[in-house]
């Protein structure tokens, strides 16, 4: 799946120096789009209101809403839930990843065909929704900072998506060449991807914080995480175009941001207008329906999108090393092939620090 030639011909090329130096932490507030799926789960909610709160440590310039969606697993759930009832092999590959979901699907009595999908385009109208809801409960106003974003993922690398969110990537990357934009992806990378196919000079000016994915020495293939497998082309793009990238990989690492209902409770509910958002969201997640899941009292949750915003704050709450980008190959297993660019890695995360830190503003802000 690697970005043919004839494309990534068309992008300016960083030094091994130049790249070193763009990859650093910037040692001061930030200039920050955040690119983000925020009505998929609870997570990006988080994020953003953890970055509103945060003024003095970075300069959010705006936030661009990502398409979502869950319908690639459709037709997998339907065939796994029917493989199941019929009473053969819970390993069986018909199965496969998706066996929890399908026998809590059979616990709850329903029907496969039942679960609602939600379409791209809709994915990302409510995520706009979404982004502007978080600005209300943080007594901040959206005017002139939030964006629609791509209705759909990207079919091919000649025909780049224009939205709203790609111009606006592409306006501020231009706007102070001397200062680079750090644009913290938190959802598939269309909207950026778009940007850079229209604009590829930005590339100098920017650099990708995403989380998503699997380590980039993992042996695992990577269809399950969402942000990278919904856009495959985009997200190839990224780890081959040269655009300095903090990869911030979700498994292993962005996984230990996990939070509790009893954390909810004690840190979180009833501290100020947005805590009371975030706990409503967090009691009431919308994957819960989705997925079947009848004992969220139960669980633990992963804020995932919590470690792009934590790079920033504190390099040390997010451990990370220089190494070569990987190539996304056509089954989604990495590859190393020779000559590849640098960028950096997260290889842990200081969970404790970083969940303190977000209970702290949440507490501070306004009622």
């Amino acid at each position: 799946m690697k970005t043919p030639d004839h494309i990534l011909e068309r992008f300016p090329k960083l030094s091994d120096a130049e790249m070193k130096a763009r990859l650093e932490h910037p040692g001061k507030p930030a200039r920050v789009i955040i690119d983000t799926d925020a009505a998929n789960e609870i997570d990006d909610q988080f994020a953003i209101a953890w970055a509103l709160l945060s003024p003095e440590r970075l300069h959010l310039e705006g936030v661009t809403a990502v398409p979502f969606s869950f319908q690639h697993h459709r037709d997998a759930i339907i065939e796994s839930v029917n493989h199941l009832r019929e009473g053969r092999s819970a390993d069986d590959d018909k199965v496969g990843s998706l066996r929890g979901w399908a026998e809590r699907v059979i616990a709850a009595g329903r029907k496969a065909e039942d679960i609602k999908f939600v379409a791209p385009d809709e994915g990302a109208e409510l995520s706009y929704e979404e982004i502007l809801r978080v600005y209300e409960e943080c007594r901040i106003s959206p005017d002139g900072k939030v964006f629609r974003g791509s209705p759909g993922y990207l079919t091919s690398l000649e025909e780049p998506i224009a939205s709203p969110s790609a111009d606006f990537i592409i306006e501020r990357a231009r706007a102070n060449p001397g200062e680079l934009l750090y644009i913290c992806a938190m959802g598939a990378v269309t909207n950026i991807a778009s940007a850079f196919l229209m604009a590829p000079d930005i590339i100098r000016n920017v650099v990708v914080i995403w989380t998503s994915a699997y380590p980039s020495h993992s042996p695992h293939c990577n269809a399950p995480s969402l942000n990278l497998v919904q856009d495959t082309l985009a997200s190839s793009l990224i780890f081959d175009c040269g655009v300095p990238h903090i990869y911030l990989p979700g498994y292993f690492v962005g996984a230990q941001l996990k939070m509790s209902l009893p954390e909810m409770e004690r840190f979180v509910h009833g501290k100020s207008a947005i805590a009371s958002y975030l706990h409503h969201l967090y009691t009431h997640n919308p994957l819960h329906e989705m997925f079947a899941i009848t004992d969220p009292e139960e669980r633990s949750w992963v804020l995932w999108d919590l470690i792009d915003i934590a790079w920033l704050f504190d390099p040390e709450w997010v451990p990370t090393m220089l190494v070569r980008s990987p190539v996304l190959d056509d089954d989604l297993y990495w590859q190393h092939p020779e000559g590849r660019h640098l960028m950096r890695e997260a290889y842990d995360v200081n969970r404790d620090a970083i969940m303190m830190d977000l209970y702290r503003k949440l507490e501070a802000a306004p009622d």
